[in-house]
């Protein structure tokens, strides 16, 4: 039986700056889908797979998310007083007692790569998950112990992947595969945001990693890329042949949030499901789109 997994790296030191102004002084993680950041959905996920120690990778403008998964004292003390219990357990859910939470700077922007790098020293030698809160992925289970399942069976690094249209293969890392069942397939090479006249497959990798600290040396060991970023995907590349990599299509919806459309996609479809608004807000749709 496998070791269970209980690291997770959240990669958060992007500048967000396709969602300017309004993350001038705010995290893009910390961007709200109805009434939760993007970064908490992230981390309830990692929850709910199993894991328990949160590692964030952040930036000088990041502060924010650190606050947030930290204890407020103050807001406690006044829905305490307030006799505010719901909202008091959903403050004090955010960061369940049992998990912990622990950040490193990434000091340039120098790449995926390099942000999961910047993470080695916490890792040490254990295996880990990555994930980009970017891609809020709508599954039960989530997709992240789908993939911790998978790994169960076949003993591999995971990534997530899904279908895309041929061309926006130039935005994904792309993979050829052998197929191994109707959802797991072995990777037989990757290939970073190919043309599409050049893409192997239609096959992208997604905002999901379970990977073995050997990543750490090939990413150590590659060379920077365009804008001299060092790619994650270099590294899996230099891997392939002497690792196992498993590509898993998990069973759920993925919402690119770090487009604006993906964003307000996201926001629509959990607002329908929200326990609080769902039936107002789909009655207000229904008045007012044609």
């Amino acid at each position: 039986m496998l070791k269970p997994i209980l690291k997770a790296v959240f990669p958060v030191a992007g500048l967000g700056s396709r969602f300017l102004p309004a993350t001038k002084a705010m995290p893009k993680e910390m961007l709200p889908i109805v009434d939760k950041p993007l970064i908490q959905y992230a981390v309830e996920e990692a929850i709910a797979a199993g894991f328990s120690e949160m590692i964030f990778v952040t930036g000088r403008s990041k502060r924010a998310i650190e606050d947030h998964f930290d204890k407020a004292y103050e807001l406690e003390n006044e829905l305490a007083a307030k006799d505010k219990q719901a909202l008091l357990r959903l403050v004090r859910e955010t960061a369940p007692s049992h998990v912990s939470f622990s950040y490193v700077r990434q000091a340039q922007p120098l790449g995926l790569g390099h942000a999961i790098l910047c993470a080695a020293p916490i890792v040490g030698n254990d295996n880990f998950a990555v994930i980009l809160a970017d891609d809020l992925i709508d599954a039960a289970p989530g997709a992240l112990s789908q993939m911790v399942k998978a790994r169960e069976l076949y003993g591999a690094n995971m990534l997530a992947v899904e279908e895309v249209a041929l061309a926006d293969t130039c935005q994904y890392g792309i993979v050829s595969t052998s197929a191994i069942d109707a959802r797991n397939a072995l990777v037989t090479n990757i290939v970073e945001k190919p043309h599409p006249s050049q893409a192997p497959s239609t096959l992208a990798v997604v905002g999901r990693y379970i990977l073995a600290p050997e990543i750490f040396q090939a990413l150590r060991s590659v060379q920077p890329g365009a804008g001299g970023e060092i790619q994650l995907t270099d590294a899996i590349s230099a891997l392939c042949g002497k690792s196992k990599f498993i590509a898993h299509r998990f069973e759920g919806k993925r919402y690119d949030c770090g487009s604006k459309l993906g964003y307000l996609q996201a926001n629509v479809a959990f607002a329908l499901q929200h326990f609080e608004v769902r039936q107002d807000f789909n009655k207000f749709l229904a008045e007012h789109l044609v």
